[in-house]
């Protein structure tokens, strides 16, 4: 007697006394995962895992994770650029007063990334 899976073209492998199907997945485009998706997906993993084991499954995480990857770099690239406009962190400082430049930056960059943190990444 053939099983539903069997009739639908599959086969089971024998692993010790046990038949496991056969399952695998088409081969997929490589995508850019960079940090932000990376951060992303461990938040999915541990806070929302049926939207992670969904997204996995059917073989629409790597996608999802792009763009978001995409729109995270894109904001926190706007953030920086607008907030650095704002509070006249320019060239000039730069080459006038390095250290007072590089910590003005730093504050910037952390307040960018807590933002793109907050409205992309752990949402």
């Amino acid at each position: 007697m053939n099983t539903f899976f069997e009739q639908n073209g599959c086969n089971y492998e024998i692993q010790g006394d046990y038949q496991l199907p056969c399952i695998a997945t088409k081969k997929q485009n490589e995508l850019y995962i960079g940090v932000w998706a990376n951060r992303h997906k461990q938040y999915l993993k541990q806070h929302h895992r049926i939207k992670y084991y969904n997204l996995l499954t059917s073989e629409r995480l790597y996608p999802y994770l792009a763009d978001i990857e995409e729109q995270a770099e894109a904001m926190f690239s706007r953030l920086v650029k607008s907030l650095a406009e704002k509070e006249n962190v320019t060239e000039k400082l730069k080459a006038d007063n390095p250290m007072l430049w590089v910590s003005k930056m730093n504050n910037i960059r952390n307040r960018a990334m807590e933002f793109v943190n907050s409205e992309v990444i752990f949402v």
